[in-house]
């Protein structure tokens, strides 16, 4: 009797080609720009958005509390809208854990979102993100150290393009007299927060808040800044007001970032 050819489960030649296809698609998505949504910023960026495996640098505007809890919701508002896909999670390394879940969640990027990492300087939690970076599972990597120089950044550039993930670097201020953007660096775009004068209200209260977004450097673009409502609670920003309705008491944006993000 001939022997019968043995069945085998192996999948065909046209369902490999479809799967690499799928998996080709789905690494280009992953690594393509993410749009703000904002024309009015969209179009100033070189890439139309932010790069989706490329390092982009934050830092606050001073070391006041209430600037550093604006660059901070600014990142989370970011690293929320890359991580818009259901199994997918942000990494959020740093050396001191000081974040205020409610506040991150207020800009759409809920608990069970983040997965944190604790490291005891800023080496570690350099090392912490280059890991993450590399094994390309994450929608997000946000690091947050007060120092990292161009040879730190130039790796995080790599492995972030490696491993199809961007990577948010916070630079915290060492100091209140020198900007942490000073120091040199291979990120592709460098952002500046700080507070501005919050929405004002038709009756006392505290409006929406508001920030001043500085790009300070981009690769193939020209350095701007604008004024802009603060994050939603899709991560979103949003164009202010009309100049007429823009008056309102200083300070206000300040108290309100300040309570939203940071512990007391």
């Amino acid at each position: 009797m001939s022997a019968q050819p043995a069945s085998t489960d192996r999948p065909r030649a046209e369902q490999l080609a479809a799967l690499r296809a799928q998996l080709a698609q789905a690494r280009c998505q992953r690594g393509s720009a993410l749009a703000f949504g904002l024309a009015t910023l969209d179009d100033r960026l070189a890439d139309h958005g932010l790069d989706g495996a490329g390092l982009h640098e934050i830092a606050a505007n001073t070391a006041s509390l209430n600037d550093d809890a604006a660059a901070t919701l600014f990142a989370a508002g970011i690293a929320a809208r890359f991580a818009d896909k259901p199994g997918f999670t942000v990494l959020w390394a740093l050396s001191r854990f000081d974040l205020y879940a409610p506040g991150l969640e207020q800009v759409g990027l809920s608990p069970d979102k983040v997965l944190y990492a604790q490291g005891r300087k800023d080496s570690d939690v350099l090392a912490l993100a280059e890991d993450g970076l590399r094994d390309g599972a994450l929608a997000c990597v946000v690091a947050e150290v007060k120092a990292a120089d161009q040879t730190a950044t130039r790796r995080l550039q790599l492995a972030a393009s490696d491993g199809g993930t961007p990577i948010l670097l916070y630079r915290r201020h060492r100091s209140r007299d020198r900007c942490p953007l000073d120091q040199p660096s291979s990120a592709m775009t460098r952002w500046r927060i700080g507070c501005a004068s919050s929405a004002p209200l038709p009756y006392p209260g505290v409006g929406r808040a508001r920030w001043s977004v500085e790009l300070v450097r981009q690769r193939n673009g020209n350095p701007f800044s604008l004024e802009l409502e603060a994050c939603d609670d899709t991560g979103r920003l949003a164009l202010p007001a009309a100049t007429r309705d823009r008056t309102a008491l200083p300070g206000r944006a300040s108290a309100a970032a300040g309570a939203a993000s940071r512990a007391a």
